[in-house]
């Protein structure tokens, strides 16, 4: 447990660029370097958070712990990996007056750092999931589709047509064992779908909860990760009068510059709404009701799906599924990564640079992170 704990504060200090990039982050560094799961099952988590609302980066954690260390672990690596994002969102919404925001230069190097580590997990996850001619039509169909209708719907309905095309274009890929196995079981399972319904409909119910239930609605309905989650929170938030349009916008303007997952922006929302000197409980229940729900699904979800994903059908249905993964990576990359990262020479060097160090260069990816963060403060 402490090794996974170890393992997941470094990414959570590190992990800058939302959950396509911790994508890539959790792949150096649990598939290649430690070697703590093969890349076929790192693949299909990856699919299964992508199926469930939620934060799928965060899920994909909680899984590896849990494989790794049981129920400890993936408490573990939830709270390694969501500590220092979410103190840091806790502290600025307790001392959002006083805030005086972050470098543009700055902030600029870390959204290239991400291009470059959403580049080496296309390049990467490519070669090994999409190296016919018909896995690469799906990644590229999967693609296009989210990119001319982007949407959340649009993305599951991508997934999905990857899993009919896998079934269909597929030759049978034979029944497999496991390599590894997450450490739960049927009874967890449904407890788990039992709290997630009560919480879901009970926390309405209670005096005073109505913004912490509007946080776990989102949690539990929304996909696509944090970039999703923050414009629901600002029309469940600012309409009320909860939180007014500025701070909500110094809040999103700090979550996008932060390593780690995008949803401990929640923390800041409870911190800055709660009256003092309640304002830290207010950050802790913020948090704890943005990612419970993802939680709790994937803990429901995952006994059936260690049953399933062996048999030949879903493997064959699993292939299709990797490759409109890679192609929804693929679509991030360039929108919103890209689009919003790349504005001129410069940046586009920056990236470029960074992509090298990463792939060809095997420099972890921290290094790259830090020299494009200090390129961003000194060129941009």
């Amino acid at each position: 447990m402490l090794e996974v704990f170890k393992a997941f504060l470094i990414l959570g200090l590190s992990s800058f660029g939302g959950p396509a990039a911790h994508i890539g982050y959790f792949r150096h560094e649990f598939v290649e370097r430690r070697g703590w799961i093969a890349e076929k099952d790192f693949a299909d988590l990856v699919a299964l958070c992508q199926f469930l609302p939620g934060p799928a980066s965060s899920q994909l954690g909680f899984a590896i712990g849990l494989r790794q260390a049981g129920f400890a672990g993936g408490v573990a690596a939830f709270l390694a990996f969501t500590l220092p994002s979410g103190l840091a969102m806790i502290l600025l919404g307790l001392g959002v007056a006083a805030f005086g925001g972050l470098d543009q230069g700055l902030t600029h190097g870390l959204k290239l750092a991400a291009v470059a580590v959403i580049a080496q997990a296309v390049w990467a996850m490519g070669k090994s999931f999409c190296a016919d001619a018909r896995k690469a039509s799906v990644m590229t169909a999967s693609a296009i589709l989210v990119l001319v209708l982007p949407g959340a719907i649009v993305q599951l309905g991508a997934i999905a047509a990857g899993a009919l095309a896998g079934l269909i274009l597929s030759p049978g890929a034979g029944s497999t064992a496991a390599e590894g196995s997450t450490k739960t079981n049927l009874f967890a399972a449904l407890a788990a779908l039992a709290l997630f319904g009560i919480l879901l409909l009970g926390l309405p119910m209670l005096e005073g909860a109505e913004p912490f239930a509007a946080i776990y609605r989102a949690g539990s309905f929304v996909f696509g990760g944090g970039h999703v989650i923050l414009p629901l929170l600002r029309a469940e938030f600012v309409a009320p009068g909860w939180v007014d349009d500025a701070s909500f916008l110094a809040g999103y303007g700090a979550a996008q510059a932060l390593p780690g997952p995008l949803f401990t922006f929640a923390g800041y929302l409870g911190a800055v709404m709660a009256p003092e000197p309640q304002g830290a409980i207010g950050g802790a229940l913020g948090l704890l009701a943005a990612f419970l729900p993802g939680f709790l699904l994937l803990t429901a979800a995952l006994p059936y799906w260690e049953r399933l994903k062996h048999l030949e059908i879903v493997r064959r249905m699993l292939t299709g599924v990797n490759a409109a993964v890679v192609g929804l990576l693929l679509a991030a990359l360039y929108h919103p990564v890209a689009t919003s990262s790349l504005t001129g020479p410069a940046s586009f060097a920056i990236a470029l640079a960074a992509f090298v160090l990463l792939v060809f260069l095997k420099l972890p990816p921290w290094i790259a992170v830090a020299l494009c963060a200090l390129s961003g403060t000194l060129f941009l």
